[in-house]
């Protein structure tokens, strides 16, 4: 799953604005008593309980090793963020990964609680108290400030202009900020923003000490935050080790060492899992799932909010055509892409919204595998011979499964109705960075890159008008004022029916070509236990040890 990335993002929200408000009224508190609404557990499980110590070895989908200060975890895809910022870093908030059944919701991480005015535009946090870094220096309400002020504040002295721009990614919103005491601050938004705490989970926060005294280029190199492991060593592009944070505020982790090594090579991470070079890796090959199995690995997987799609260019021809979007959608046999090609790994996607996402709805429209309605669709929009389009793909990376087979199954499906395509791979790396110049990746009208709803900026960067993340340029009044609405409903499952609107209307648009729905599988070795695999991309590795 790709971060979306660019610095012209801090625009995006500015093109939203209805005007800011200025009154504060009818305070929300949002806080740990919400916790049966959240999804927050209550305890963790007892298969996590018991047992501590080895090393976990984990081999990544990722191409290279992410960058290590706070956002630049990032670069990489959510990936980077999955293994390097959530475990060097903690946020304001976090989501709760520590349960197997229910979605994710936003809790408390460095802040304890917090609330907003009526129409989500002023954020007061109370800040954990006791909470150090792992230079044993204080977090306190300065060291947020000078973390956004790194972020955010061009003048500031540290201020990174890499690590604003992946900042400003999910939290263009923020106007300003201010400490109310030690253990209080406050941030105002430019326009209601009413997830702003589902945004805030990968807005992470350094040392200010460290930062001082190693620049933003040492600290790179030398990463301290607050999270349950600590910087140890790195090997370019091979490997990066961890420890465990004794002094972290929610516990140490199990673990004695965690390392990460990036193997993007399907077939090469399978191979370093059976000869022990790893004990943990990402995305086993469906077809290896089975033999992985019958020689005791673990294979762990559950549903979460994620889609595997193809993104339209819907200015450009024939994509600009409602028709001809929709004619590709009845066209491809989602379901034994899911259950002969990725062998349970996948569930099929009729429309955008997955199941395991709070807005979806069954009684949304949703497309099936009719290829005669698809030949039909195309004769009405004027190609009755059909026509031919390229789609570029990566070849590997985060949340991208098996792209080459996979594209290739697709490929041969809409080549029955007409429609040929010719494949375009790509280098994961260079993909993204075309991504997040708001433009198709490529010499193509189309591509295929995988994405998550965790973080709710998701809808408004993906499908409202003027955001420049919006690849496909769909726009839709109807979907901008449904968005907008959302951004001022504090209530979750209020503003989740909001989604479920729009995701109906987007789905019977076909910005996008809606193919499956990941499953987020990895393999384990048998020595590997106490893991939660939760309904989400992120994990929590404070409950794992090896042994």
């Amino acid at each position: 799953m790709p971060l979306i990335t660019r610095s012209s993002a801090r625009r995006v929200r500015a093109r939203w604005g209805r005007g800011a408000r200025t009154r504060v009224t009818a305070v929300l508190v949002v806080v740990a008593s919400l916790a049966s609404t959240l999804g927050v557990a209550s305890a963790v499980p007892a298969s996590a309980a018991s047992g501590t110590g080895g090393t976990l070895i984990v081999g990544m989908t990722a191409g290279n090793l992410p960058a290590l200060d706070t956002e630049l975890a990032g670069l990489q895809g959510y990936e980077g963020y999955r293994f390097v910022g959530n475990s060097l870093y903690d946020g304001l908030t976090r989501f709760n990964l520590l349960q197997s059944t229910q979605v994710p919701g936003v809790i408390p991480d460095l802040a304890t609680s917090w609330s907003s005015n009526a129409d989500a535009t002023v954020w007061t946090f109370n800040l954990r108290p006791g909470v150090t870094f792992q230079d044993g220096t204080p977090f306190n309400a300065d060291a947020v400030i000078f973390n956004f002020d790194r972020d955010y504040n061009p003048t500031f002295q540290y201020y990174s202009a890499a690590v604003g721009a992946q900042a400003e990614t999910l939290t263009s919103g923020i106007q300003s900020y201010t400490k109310i005491n030690d253990e209080t601050v406050q941030i105002t938004t430019k326009t209601p923003d009413s997830h702003l705490p589902s945004d805030l989970t990968t807005l992470y926060f350094a040392s200010p000490t460290a930062v001082e005294k190693e620049g933003n280029t040492g600290f790179n190199l030398k990463p301290v935050g607050t999270g349950p492991f600590k910087f140890v060593s790195e090997t370019t592009g091979q490997e990066l080790v961890l420890g465990p944070n004794e002094h972290y505020w929610a516990g140490a982790p199990k673990l004695t060492k965690l390392i990460l090594k990036p193997i993007p090579d399907p077939t090469a991470r399978i191979a370093a899992l059976r000869s022990g070079e790893v004990n943990w890796i990402e995305y086993p090959t469906p077809d290896d799932i089975s033999s992985l199995k019958s020689s005791g690995y673990q294979i762990k997987q559950n549903t979460y909010d994620h889609i595997w799609p193809w993104i339209f260019d819907t200015t450009e021809k024939p994509w600009d055509n409602v028709k001809v979007r929709q004619a590709a959608n009845y066209a491809i046999n989602r379901q034994a892409m899911a259950t002969d090609l990725l062998h349970g790994t996948a569930t099929p996607a009729y429309q955008l919204i997955p199941q395991a996402n709070s807005a979806y709805s069954a009684s949304n429209f949703t497309y099936s595998y009719d290829p005669t309605k698809a030949k039909e669709l195309l004769k009405e929009a004027g190609y009755p011979n059909g026509f031919t389009a390229t789609v570029s793909y990566p070849t590997s990376g985060s949340g991208n499964m098996i792209p080459g087979p996979m594209n290739e199954e697709l490929q041969h499906d809409l080549a029955a109705v007409g429609i040929h395509i010719n494949l375009q791979p790509m280098e994961w790396a260079t993909m993204l960075t075309q991504f997040e110049t708001g433009k198709v990746p490529g010499d193509a009208s189309a591509t295929n890159i995988s994405l998550s709803f965790q973080q709710e900026a998701f809808w408004q960067y993906e499908f409202m008008g003027g955001s420049p993340i919006n690849i496909s340029h769909y726009n839709d009044p109807q979907v901008d004022a449904l968005l907008t609405q959302a951004q001022s409903v504090t209530d979750p499952v209020a503003r989740a029916k909001l989604y479920t609107q729009a995701g109906n209307i987007i789905t019977q648009a076909a910005p996008w070509l809606f193919v499956v729905n990941d499953k987020n599988p990895r393999a384990l070795a048998p020595t590997v236990h106490g893991f939660i695999e939760p309904k989400s991309w992120f994990v929590n590795l404070t409950t794992v040890w090896v042994g």
